[in-house]
């Protein structure tokens, strides 16, 4: 791979651009322009980048090309593999606008495929290239608090990593391309067993009259205790889900899951079974709910 410049001179990162300002990349920008960085924004939604930047300060641009030109540093958070593509790839794309050596940083939750097949083009074309996917979910991209996956090399991820800290509490290079995504499939595959655990917890409580809330802080001391007991649970027993990650997005990663586990292997029955509840959320109506819904499905198949 060639080495980017000022990668062993530990050169500060100083100008930013940031690809995709939905819930995750608006106020993870933001918290790098309170930092002091030259940050300039762009999204598919040119109004959104103005708005960010009558907030924040910055440029906005009309292009990945524009907002990547300058910068030493290109981050990006969007939707999907295609999505990804779109942005870095062609003669409007980010790959097209970065100067030799710079660095591009993607915190979406895309395929290891997609994070392998860009690393190539980018190192083809003189630049880094680091797959990042992020957990934390809405609140952690607002509180600055993400947890951090990475896949690439080595020396990039030590010039970059705390431009990243502005936003995460915890960055850490697992891998080689690649190798941040699969961490967080591994991440999605805990958690859709978590939840579904937890909403069938929840349901059979309710059903045999216990109060729910106090069983949840009783429990929630002992080994049952989890993030989604802690910050799931009550909202569960409410019958609220707006409150985190959409199902239409926990299907898109779960299903990176189980195309990954057809290439090693793996065997996934239980991952594969929620997957299968997710998609009956989606039928019914509830595809924009969290993911915490399970537990809304379970009372929906009651009545």
């Amino acid at each position: 791979m060639t080495e980017p410049a000022n990668s062993s001179s530990g050169s500060p990162v100083r100008r930013v651009a940031f690809l995709g300002l939905g819930v995750m990349g608006y106020p993870m920008a933001g918290h790098l322009a309170k930092a002091g960085l030259d940050v300039t924004v762009y999204n598919r939604t040119h109004a959104k980048a103005e708005q960010w930047v009558a907030e924040h300060g910055g440029q906005a641009a009309r292009t990945p090309r524009e907002a990547a030109s300058k910068a030493d540093l290109v981050l990006a958070c969007v939707g999907n593999d295609d999505d990804l593509r779109s942005i870095t790839l062609g003669a409007d794309g980010a790959f097209a606008g970065m100067t030799p050596g710079a660095a591009f940083v993607d915190h979406t939750t895309a395929s290891a495929n997609v994070a392998r097949e860009l690393a190539e083009i980018a190192d083809a074309r003189g630049l880094a290239f680091i797959d990042a996917p992020v957990s934390g979910g809405q609140a952690g991209a607002q509180n600055g608090k993400l947890t951090i996956m990475c896949g690439g090399a080595k020396h990039v991820f030590e010039r970059i990593h705390t431009t990243l800290d502005h936003y995460a509490t915890a960055v850490t290079l697992i891998g080689p391309a690649g190798a941040g995504q699969l961490a967080k499939m591994v991440n999605q595959i805990c958690i859709a067993g978590l939840v579904q655990g937890l909403s069938e917890a929840v349901n059979f409580g309710q059903l045999s009259g216990l109060d729910m809330p106090l069983v949840l802080d009783v429990i929630g001391k002992g080994a049952a205790a989890s993030w989604q007991m802690d910050n799931r649970g009550k909202t569960m027993i409410d019958g609220k889900f707006d409150y985190g990650f959409a199902v239409d997005w926990m299907r898109k990663d779960l299903g990176f899951c189980l195309d990954e586990a057809k290439r090693n292997g793996a065997s996934l029955p239980v991952t594969a079974l929620v997957d299968q509840f997710y998609g009956d959320i989606q039928a019914l109506g509830g595809s924009r709910f969290d993911t915490s819904s399970l537990i809304w499905r379970l009372r929906k198949l009651k009545s």
